[in-house]
């Protein structure tokens, strides 16, 4: 049996999907609730709605405080990765590594995975990622800081929504925050 169940975050109605294996699909919002459960159904057609258990309940607990601005770790969330193709489990363990804040670019993750020349294809796995903000590939830039595409509703909006909440640095370049030991960056002198 499949379980679904939506819930609300700082990003609007989230769904989650799960089986005895783990969670199998993450939907960020739609323009309705309705919109984001029929996504998941339209994947998972035999999914109903039902309480999760404690392990799913708890990785709802935890996008819920992500998108309100606390920095959690989801990565050892239990995804259910049955029939992920190699090169999408290897992309997939990479970008889990991401802490909320940090980023990475499609090339750097190609690096990791041990195929340099394979950045193109890093964006293409995570563009089938299922488990958007678990699996956090909103992480993962293009060269130089430009934010490459995202396939969630929402598109790329909703990637920089999620790197603004997680007060991401996507470039080298200083933001209104440094300096500001409330958000805990310090001001470096020129040339340190």
């Amino acid at each position: 049996m499949i379980g679904l169940i939506l819930f609300d975050t700082a990003l609007g109605a989230v769904g989650l999907a799960w089986g005895e294996r783990g969670i199998v699909a993450v939907r960020l919002p739609t323009a309705t609730p309705e919109g984001t459960r029929a996504s998941l159904l339209a994947r998972h057609p035999d999914a109903c709605e039902a309480s999760p258990p404690p392990a799913i309940r708890a990785v709802i607990d935890g996008i819920v405080a992500l998108t309100s601005g606390e920095r959690v770790d989801l990565s050892a969330a239990p995804l259910d990765r049955c029939g992920l193709p190699d090169f999408q489990a290897r992309v997939t363990d990479v970008t889990l590594a991401i802490s909320p804040g940090e980023t990475l670019t499609y090339g750097e993750v190609a690096r990791r995975i041990g195929e340099p020349g394979a950045a193109q294809a890093v964006g293409k796995a995570l563009g089938a990622n299922p488990w958007p903000i678990v699996v956090p590939c909103h992480r993962v830039l293009a060269a130089s800081g430009k934010t490459g595409g995202f396939s969630a509703p929402g598109g790329v909006d909703t990637k920089l929504k999620l790197l603004s909440i997680e007060r991401a640095r996507t470039s080298a370049a200083p933001t209104l925050f440094d300096g500001d030991p409330a958000f805990g960056f310090v001001a470096r002198p020129r040339g340190s």
